[in-house]
């Protein structure tokens, strides 16, 4: 089974660590995309990353594994996610939004 005919899947995470002032959000807007992701990703106010991931589970899980290394600057912690249904409504390309 390819990623074009694999079950979309939808993975919420949190990403901890030394995650923000990196470009930690550049990279994974870059990776997602490149994955063909839907999407978001955006700083928390308490330093952590958070990503809403939908597409193919490969794809989905090459992201999240992505997610472990991060950028150069970058140093993970954990990357806590929990999975979700995927909502026909997700906009496409993935984006970034504001912090909250």
């Amino acid at each position: 089974m390819d990623a074009h005919t694999a079950e979309e899947v939808r993975a919420h995470a949190f990403v901890h660590g030394r995650v923000q002032g990196v470009g930690f959000r550049n990279f994974v807007l870059q990776t997602a995309r490149r994955l063909g992701l839907k999407g978001w990703a955006r700083n928390r106010i308490n330093g952590t990353v958070e990503v809403v991931a939908q597409g193919p589970k490969p794809a989905v899980e090459a992201l999240l594994k992505a997610l472990e290394r991060g950028p150069a600057l970058a140093y993970v912690t954990q990357v806590e996610v929990a999975w979700e249904t995927p909502r026909p409504d997700e906009a496409s390309p993935f984006r970034l939004r504001a912090t909250r």
